[in-house]
């Protein structure tokens, strides 16, 4: 089993390992409803359609309650 001659500085080291925790771009697509930029399979977050249909229904907001004294 062959052993390593000398010895290996840490720079070298930590660029070998490096190379392993490279992270992956994630793809995207439009949205044929409205043309937002959402996740390719995924529900569209800006009209929460799927396969052109609705799958979650866009939430609005509510009117603030005015504050009552007491």
């Amino acid at each position: 089993m062959p052993n390593p001659k000398r010895r290996h500085t840490r720079a070298r080291r930590d660029t070998r390992r490096a190379q392993n925790w490279k992270l992956a771009i994630v793809s995207s697509a439009k949205c044929p409803n409205c043309g937002a930029i959402r996740r390719p399979h995924y529900i569209c977050p800006a009209c929460g359609y799927y396969k052109d249909r609705v799958v979650l229904p866009k939430k609005e907001k509510k009117a603030a309650a005015p504050a009552q004294a007491k």
